[in-house]
């Protein structure tokens, strides 16, 4: 028989791997803790927001831009602001932020697995991503793990356009053949752009709400599988595998 074809597992950074909400320990020295969750909750809206009405426009701005822009934003939002100093710490321990509980033992499992592929794809700059990966606390130890690092400035344009994914498939050399790269995601967005040209994707339902997503209908506007924590990605993503060999 011949050698299965390696999968791609194309983990996304920021809500997947890294917990964006964790920042807010880091606003709380400012702000205290009553308020800094709300802050870090509109600083990842406005992060968002930005990506796709940057994309609506056929422009772009570096994620590490948009980032700080978007801090500015959720600060005015609550009537808060920082000076240039704090501004800039803040966005050096957003390169630091904290992983998931499951992501340790998700990646060491991995880490023997040599039928599955795991790079990470972001729509982080090189800079930023690199960064995260390679020198922060939680997630370090864990950089040997990953075979390749995608990030989306080469593409210039962000999560959830069509050029993206195909770009991580040229990335990985997958041109072509984007339904071996299996996308690994908490966002539903990401999960339904992945879909939307091809790929498989695994939404990560940490808060076990179930899939709410309706933009798309059919299979294309919904994840391959579900799973409640990244733990559960090798078991479901290699089970699908079997029943379609």
């Amino acid at each position: 028989m011949a050698p299965r074809t390696p999968i791609v597992l194309a983990f996304d950074l920021y809500g997947t791997l890294l917990s964006t909400s964790s920042i807010a320990k880091e606003l709380s020295r400012h702000f205290g803790d009553e308020i800094s969750g709300a802050i870090a909750t509109t600083w990842r809206t406005h992060q968002l927001e930005y990506t796709w009405r940057l994309n609506s426009m056929h422009q772009y701005v570096p994620f590490s831009t948009i980032t700080q822009r978007a801090l500015g934003h959720a600060l005015r939002v609550h009537g808060k602001s920082l000076d240039a100093p704090a501004t800039e710490s803040l966005m050096a321990a957003y390169n630091s932020m904290s992983t998931f509980p499951d992501v340790d033992a998700a990646l060491e499992a991995l880490s023997s697995n040599s039928n599955l592929h795991p790079v990470v794809f972001s729509n982080g700059t090189q800079s930023m991503v690199s960064s995260s990966v390679n020198k922060s606390p939680d997630l370090s130890p864990h950089a040997a793990v990953f075979r390749n690092i995608v990030t989306i400035e080469e593409a210039g344009c962000f999560k959830p356009a069509p050029e993206v994914y195909k770009y991580l498939g040229e990335k990985v050399g997958k041109e072509g053949r984007l339904g071996e790269i299996w996308l690994i995601s908490g966002n539903p967005f990401d999960v339904v752009g992945a879909r939307s040209v091809g790929m498989q994707a695994a939404w990560v339902d940490r808060e076990g709400r179930g899939w709410e997503d309706g933009l798309i209908d059919g299979e294309a506007g919904q994840p391959t599988v579900v799973v409640n924590g990244l733990g559960e990605v090798v078991e479901k993503v290699e089970g699908w595998l079997r029943k379609r060999t």
